[in-house]
């Protein structure tokens, strides 16, 4: 027989690993993920893809690497407008009505 236990996540690793501002993290992790599947799409090197971010290559590796710690959600995001896509915000009642907490999700 088999003991092992597990459990389900939350959707959020960071939260679920006991992380403080996980839902920062998580968005963090969601732009990073964007930023690397369009650099990959267009086969851009990390050198390539520095210059147009304004950032040395080094940065660029870390950040795929998942050290994302030093930019901030609004740089990432101007990441991606360097890149040459539309990034909204959107704000709006969530969902079931009278949650006591929203969610941040990236798409």
């Amino acid at each position: 027989m088999n003991d092992t236990e597990y459990f389900t996540g939350s959707g959020n690793v960071f939260a679920d690993i006991g992380l403080p501002n996980a839902d920062e993290h998580l968005i963090k992790a969601q732009l990073v993920y964007k930023i690397d599947h369009i650099m990959k799409s267009r086969r851009l090197k990390q050198v390539d893809a520095a210059a147009m971010l304004g950032v040395k290559q080094p940065d660029v590796s870390k950040m795929l690497r998942g050290d994302f710690r030093q930019f901030s959600v609004e740089r990432l995001m101007r990441f991606l407008v360097a890149l040459g896509q539309d990034v909204e915000i959107v704000v709006k009642p969530a969902v079931p009505q009278g949650a006591a907490h929203g969610h941040l999700s990236v798409s």
